[in-house]
């Protein structure tokens, strides 16, 4: 018996109409007693700013998902088209990640943190929902660290793109 449930047509028709929804993209990390662990994410978005919080959610609850979802807190880098490459890194299981030449540094509380994202926002976990084989994750934002602006970075039809920066609008 496969773990992998058969979409439905549904199902299938959601992932096409979402894969030409342009979102943005994000790479959550964690620190575990194992070392760093990360995952880019393109369902970030924000549900509150009293009290700060934002959901995302993650495929499975294992690997680095899992390990997110067992840490304390983790961070939740919004990120710009300069980290296309990281990000690609991320999303694929077995690719170099936490490099020294990807510019990792840990925060003071010990998650590691992209000191080049646009924003990090450390975060833990206040609610986690399974929805067939993915978790829902409601987070509150507990630090805002900014960061410099580039153009952002935006996830569609299976591919990275580039918004103009603000500056440009």
């Amino acid at each position: 018996m496969s773990t992998n449930p058969v979409p439905t047509p549904v199902g299938e028709a959601l992932k096409a109409a979402f894969r030409t929804h342009p979102a943005g993209v994000a790479i959550i990390t964690a620190s575990t007693p194992d070392g760093p662990v990360g995952l880019t994410a393109s369902s970030v978005a924000s549900v509150a700013v009293d009290p700060a919080a934002i959901v995302f959610s993650v495929t499975r609850a294992t690997g680095s998902a899992g390990a997110i979802l067992g840490a304390d807190t983790f961070v939740v880098h919004l990120i710009d088209d300069e980290h296309s490459a990281l990000a690609l890194s991320f999303a694929t299981s077995g690719a170099d990640r936490f490099t020294p030449e990807q510019g990792w540094t840990a925060l003071g509380t010990g998650e590691p943190h992209l000191d080049t994202a646009r924003a990090a926002l450390r975060c833990r976990a206040l609610h986690t929902i399974a929805v067939g084989t993915s978790t829902v994750v409601i987070a509150e934002v507990l630090e805002v660290i900014a960061g410099p602006q580039g153009r952002p970075l935006v996830y569609v039809d299976r591919r990275f793109h580039a918004l103009p920066s603000a500056s440009d609008l």
